[in-house]
């Protein structure tokens, strides 16, 4: 069995590893699991080490993904099951800088072999993720308002029927006010505003921004893309494609 999540912060590593393991194993059992660790990169400048602008906060000054990797390992660590790091690509094992001394990761996507449990560097572009993808984004994004969904992971996909299961997910016409003042903003400019990375991203960063932003201005209630707060969910077609069900609303 395997699961895999995206972790983009330390605040959600504790209970997003106690989500992942809950559908693998039983907390008394002693077996081995195996761990890959891949994507977090050095994404602080070199030369930030000799900033003395007391302006920069602590964690910009220690970038994001060093916190997060240490946070993984510790939680790691510190957990009762019994974990075996085989991939540890991360950090400046992960990083490659071009000749203005901007870093980017070396591999910011993996796919699993599920027979095997090998795991191989991939990339997917926009017809590859699968149903739903913009209320996906604006449910990662909005996630923050949400207090049901706080330090945790938003599950998607479920294993067991084959379904993506997209669960609701509230936000405020905050989100529209945001939408409205940034879409007037220039490609380059919403890339430095809305980017931890901004030279590391993909090249439809922005556009994907300005997807979310124009569904927001149509649907700023969240009870219109989930109504009586029903997940959405999606089965798939014999073609492989994906049909969303029909939601059943008492």
């Amino acid at each position: 069995m395997t699961s895999v999540a995206h972790m983009d912060s330390p605040k959600i590593v504790d209970i997003g590893l106690s989500q992942m393991l809950s559908l693998l194993v039983d907390h008394n059992s002693d077996k081995e699991l195996d761990v890959h660790l891949v994507g977090g990169f050095e994404d602080v400048s070199p030369n930030h080490g000799n900033c003395n602008t007391r302006s920069e906060s602590q964690e910009k000054l220690a970038g994001y993904s060093f916190p997060l990797c240490a946070k993984i390992v510790e939680t790691l660590w510190n957990r009762q099951e019994k974990f075996h790091i085989r991939t540890l690509f991360i950090l400046g094992h992960n990083t490659r800088r071009d000749l203005e001394g901007n870093a980017y990761p070396i591999f910011n996507g993996f796919m699993v072999g599920t027979s095997t449990g090998s795991i191989t560097p991939a990339s997917f572009d926009r017809t590859l993720r699968c149903p739903d993808e913009i209320v996906r984004r604006i449910r990662v994004s909005a996630s923050y308002e949400d207090s049901s969904w706080k330090g945790k992971l938003m599950e998607t996909y479920d294993t067991q029927t084959d379904q993506f299961k997209i669960a609701p997910c509230c936000w405020t016409l905050r989100q529209l006010d945001i939408s409205l003042s940034l879409q007037d903003y220039s490609d380059p400019e919403i890339l430095l505003m809305c980017s931890t990375s901004p030279s590391a991203e993909a090249p439809d960063f922005v556009e994907n921004m300005r997807r979310q932003w124009e569904y927001l201005v149509e649907h700023p209630d969240w009870r219109e893309t989930f109504p009586m707060k029903q997940p959405r969910i999606f089965e798939r077609t014999a073609e492989g494609g994906w049909r969303r069900q029909k939601a059943l609303i008492p």
